[in-house]
């Protein structure tokens, strides 16, 4: 049987208040920023024109741009896409005129003929609004399917501090793209998603744990148990953000502009996803009051064992 050692535990909560300040102007300065600036969103959100581009040697992106600014494209979003001869075109909508329009008048710009056009797509902006009031219902049915869960598993403390930590990520996520104004396209969404997912199976892991040594360590102050749970759990914490990362450096440095964001929103979301099941979930659940009382399993008793014995 393994003896419990409280004073071989990293004493995490003793930097819970520093912690709580962390987060809480983290969160703050993201929802300032939110409702300020916004986020910069991608043509599948704002709708616009996708025009693809083959090259029969690499392309000179800067002077592309100089040119579709000197034809009234000055917002017109330019980035190799798969390789440095294909050349990615995204432009905003533009009253009056369609795709086929627009694709043409580019062509002319940039004098290259049929061959080397690739694909022309239009996204409409109704359907941009449909994809982001999806995207959002999709976080927030996420969040409410985690809580009914994480309440029925555990405890209802857990439960909320689990939502807790993942509205945390999610809200310091968003804020991170609306601080640098990167653009928050389909990819981003998935990787918003993805972190959800990332952040909630490290506060499981550790909600867990902390819900055994309540159960095992009969003497012990909460704070002591936490300590001890979150200590059991920092090597698997460590090895899995890590591997991730690793994974995540290479598809943000390797993997091409049009995925920059889906790595960028993952890479985020990784480190501040540890943070929070540290921090955010157990130190929610312990402001909370959880006890050994709250987990302990329900004693069923037996049909009658209240009887007299038999002589």
């Amino acid at each position: 049987m393994r003896i419990f050692k409280m004073k071989d535990t990293v004493d995490f909560m003793s930097l819970r208040i520093p912690a709580l300040v962390l987060s809480t102007l983290m969160v703050i300065g993201s929802l300032v920023s939110l409702s300020v600036n916004s986020l910069n969103w991608g043509l599948d959100f704002t709708g616009g024109t996708v025009i693809e581009i083959g090259y029969d040697q690499p392309a000179q992106l800067d002077d592309i741009r100089q040119r579709l600014d000197g034809a009234g494209f000055g917002d017109a979003i330019v980035q190799n896409f798969g390789s440095a001869e294909d050349v990615l075109i995204r432009i905003a909508p533009r009253d009056g005129k369609k795709a086929n329009e627009i694709s043409n008048t580019v062509m002319d710009v940039l004098g290259i003929g049929p061959d080397n056009m690739r694909r022309v797509e239009f996204v409409g902006p109704n359907v941009g609004e449909e994809l982001t009031e999806q995207g959002g219902l999709a976080m927030l049915v996420a969040l409410l399917c985690i809580l009914i869960y994480v309440a029925m598993r555990f405890e209802w403390r857990f439960a909320l501090g689990s939502v807790a930590a993942l509205a945390h990520d999610v809200i310091i996520t968003l804020g991170l793209f609306s601080v640098l104004q990167l653009e928050f396209d389909l990819t981003v969404l998935a990787a918003v998603l993805a972190v959800i997912g990332y952040s909630l199976n490290d506060t499981i892991v550790v909600s867990d744990r902390i819900r055994e040594n309540f159960r095992k360590i009969r003497k012990g102050e909460p704070v002591e148990i936490i300590n001890t749970s979150l200590t059991q759990t920092l090597n698997r914490t460590i090895i899995t953000s890590l591997t991730t990362i690793l994974v995540l450096m290479a598809l943000f440095f390797k993997g091409g502009a049009l995925i920059h964001g889906f790595a960028t929103a993952l890479l985020f979301g990784v480190f501040i996803g540890t943070y929070s099941s540290i921090y955010v979930a157990s130190l929610v659940a312990l402001a909370l009051g959880i006890s050994r009382e709250d987990l302990m399993p329900t004693e069923v008793e037996k049909e009658g064992a209240d009887l007299d014995p038999l002589p």
